[in-house]
């Protein structure tokens, strides 16, 4: 499968005597110099990227976070914050050398708040930890990003991530109340106040929420709850094309039904979903692929009453079939629904077992998809590049993956970034943008004018001035 290229890029040397201190900070144990130990620190799932950092620390406290940032200020050494690295952007990655603070000892569920239906937790802490503890006590967190099992909530919140049920229930920022921040500068702050409402003053809060990590370090969130859905129906309903997949999605929200996910794959897609799941995950699916049918819909409805969501999938399938569509299949029991929900979630780690490539999930409204899908392949075409599409088309994002398959080095690297300028462009005139959910980093930071006027970006970088005067946190991402 696809060979992953190594690109280093050194830009600053901490001194032994920084190092010393970082030691009397957190501890020896807890700062890493060895290059062999250093490199899991380097990449993240974003194409082939590779920068080694100079150090890394591990850090437990807010105040250890602050005495780090007080010396790097003063010293002007580049830190990049980083948590689990399943990143799509290069976004935590130390292109500048320098310092890497790891989140992963921020792992602690602080207080799950049931009277108040809020939870204050660690950055660290994983997803799917997160969701299932708070399962426990019958509330829910929506936000769950394909990498769940393994993400740490602090890069959902830095990336303002979504998930499949987003559609419904809103992405990672619809969550966020409150967080505690280590400033670049070393002062720690808390941006908001545990409330449900707040009129105090700009929202510091939001303005955290996909910055990133470039305007300060978080250390502690406070996340709203709601109760658990105890019903769900899930149906995998086949279509001839994308584009008739793309039309009944519309259909079906102008129906006045609310799906609680509503997911789209092609066909080949899945067909190497099934390859990676029996030979890599020794897992096989069992599920048929319908012949002739070239595009597939996922559309859960969630809620407490069994006789209401049983007659809104009824109403989904009256309006599907006013589409070229084909049997829905309907997921019976709990194994049935964990098996179709494996094959949307397998879908990017196994395009990326297949072969290197490019992703992007840009975003538009949902009228605008099938023109999106449409256009994306006759780009493909003329550059001579294949892409696999899936993604989030109940809030009108997609993911675009451009396979490397048999393009040379120099096509990669120079005629194919010209390809997806194109699909940006084609995105922006659809009235989307770049990104729904994966970020800016450094994969896309070139196309940024496509989508932001100079007065835009301009304002952004006045921003992160305020933060970060010397420019040391998280540096060369978004701008």
């Amino acid at each position: 499968m696809g060979q992953a290229k190594a690109v280093e890029v050194q830009e600053s040397n901490v001194a032994e005597v920084i190092i010393d201190q970082f030691r009397k900070i957190v501890g020896d144990e807890y700062v890493i110099v060895d290059s062999i130990l250093k490199e899991d620190y380097g990449h993240d799932k974003t194409e082939d990227y590779f920068f080694m950092p100079d150090v890394v620390v591990k850090p437990r406290t807010p105040q250890e976070i602050s005495e780090l940032l007080k010396i790097c200020h003063s010293n002007k050494i580049p830190v990049t914050p980083r948590g689990a690295g399943t990143g799509l952007s290069g976004g935590a990655l130390p292109i500048k050398g320098g310092l890497v603070i790891s989140m992963e000892r921020f792992n602690k569920i602080l207080n799950i708040d049931e009277l108040n239906l809020q939870a204050t937790v660690e950055p660290g802490v994983i997803t799917e930890v997160f969701q299932n503890a708070v399962k426990e006590k019958g509330l829910f967190y929506p936000p769950d990003p394909a990498s769940r099992g393994s993400c740490f909530l602090g890069g959902n919140l830095n990336n303002n991530s979504g998930g499949p049920k987003a559609v419904k229930y809103g992405v990672t920022r619809d969550y966020v109340i409150n967080i505690e921040v280590v400033l670049p500068t070393g002062e720690i702050i808390w941006t908001g106040a545990n409330v449900m409402k707040n009129s105090t003053g700009y929202n510091l809060t939001q303005l955290m929420c996909g910055s990133e990590g470039t305007l300060g370090i978080v250390t502690k969130i406070v996340f709203k709850l709601r109760g658990f859905p105890q019903k769900n129906v899930l149906m995998m309903i086949p279509f001839t094309t994308n584009e008739e997949a793309c039309n009944a999605i519309a259909a079906i929200f102008v129906a006045g039904i609310n799906p609680s996910g509503v997911e789209f794959f092609e066909r080949e897609a899945a067909a190497k979903t099934f390859e990676y799941c029996e030979k890599v995950l020794n897992s096989p699916v069992t599920t048929k692929l319908v012949e002739g049918m070239n595009a597939y819909l996922l559309c859960e409805l969630d809620g407490n009453d069994e006789e209401v969501l049983m007659r809104d999938a009824e109403r989904v399938m009256n309006v599907v079939e006013k589409f070229q569509s084909g049997e829905v299949l309907f997921a019976e029991s709990a194994a049935q629904k964990e098996e179709l929900w494996k094959i949307r979630k397998n879908i990017s780690p196994a395009v990326n077992w297949y072969t290197l490539t490019k992703s992007d999930d840009v975003v538009v409204p949902r009228s605008n998809m099938p023109k999106l899908i449409s256009g994306i392949k006759d780009i493909g075409k003329r550059y001579n590049f294949n892409t696999v599409c899936f993604g989030h088309l109940g809030d009108g994002n997609l993911h675009v993956n451009i396979l490397r398959e048999n393009i040379s080095e120099a096509d990669w690297e120079t005629k194919i970034p010209e390809g997806i300028g194109e699909i940006f462009k084609l995105t922006v005139s659809l009235g989307g943008t770049l990104s729904g959910e994966h970020g800016i980093g450094i994969a896309k930071r070139p196309y940024m004018p496509i989508a932001m006027s100079e007065v835009n970006l301009n304002l952004m970088r006045g921003i992160k001035k305020v933060f970060d005067p010397n420019g040391i946190l998280n540096p060369g991402k978004i701008f």
